[in-house]
């Protein structure tokens, strides 16, 4: 019995860490246009209150079933509940993030001290929507995993934990180097056109997308690593030639 409940928390904590990494990027990209000493305490506050309303969304798992079944029909098409928050949420993290892509682009999008307040209450709720959305499936998956509900607040809990451990490192890395921001957006802007055909019906593999970002991710790494030994190189250079 014990084994049991071991391997099923293991199984949804890894489930909730990987969830997490979307969070977390989305959550970067947000929080990063605040002033640097309200960063960490939004963006610890946001994966807080999103904790809440992800275990809301557990107790609530009799309602949640009752979103699988046929709402709307159009054009012969049969949508969810699920469906339409799937479509909703996956057509509003497009439209932001290709926002926020065109807005770093332009190099714009930077907030004013007389906006800060507002721009928490409206990050915070965005933090909490996309985590919502991107819960769904994986609160119904768990419930299906899992009968004890201790057993799957504890894994959401605990990968909180991790996702706050990690914010900040993920949040300086995007910073630091461009090609990552550019990445994570780019990603952003796939992940929510997948919602957007997973909304209308369209079942799609999220290990592709994930494969993708590693390769991604691979390339910028390597791009970065060549860049600071030619940078090492140069300055080994500049310093022979003043020392000639």
């Amino acid at each position: 019995m014990f084994m049991d409940y071991a391997v099923a928390f293991s199984t949804l904590l890894l489930l909730e860490v990987i969830l997490g990494v979307d969070n977390l990027i989305f959550i970067s990209i947000l929080v990063e246009k605040l002033p640097r000493h309200l960063q960490a305490r939004v963006r610890n506050l946001g994966i807080g209150l999103a904790v809440f309303a992800r275990i809301g969304l557990v107790f609530s798992v009799s309602w949640l079933m009752t979103l699988t079944k046929p709402l709307v029909t159009v054009f012969e098409l049969s949508f969810s509940g699920k469906d339409l928050i799937l479509f909703g949420g996956g057509l509003f993290l497009l439209l932001k993030s290709v926002n926020e892509l065109i807005a770093w682009l332009k190099e714009k999008g930077q907030v004013h001290s007389g906006m800060v307040s507002a721009s928490v209450t409206m990050i915070l709720l965005q933090i909490i929507a996309i985590d919502l959305v991107f819960s769904f499936d994986s609160v119904i998956t768990a419930v299906a995993l899992v009968h004890k509900i201790e057993i799957i607040v504890a894994a959401i809990v605990i990968s909180a934990l991790i996702m706050v451990a990690m914010a900040e490192k993920i949040q300086v890395t995007i910073t630091a180097y461009p090609g990552l921001k550019l990445l994570a957006l780019l990603f952003l802007v796939m992940l929510g056109g997948m919602l957007v055909f997973e909304g209308v019906g369209f079942k799609l593999d999220k290990s592709y997308l994930y494969v993708v970002l590693a390769f991604g991710l691979a390339l910028e790494t390597l791009h970065i690593v060549l860049d600071r030994q030619q940078q090492k190189v140069k300055a080994k250079t500049s310093t022979v030639l003043r020392g000639s």
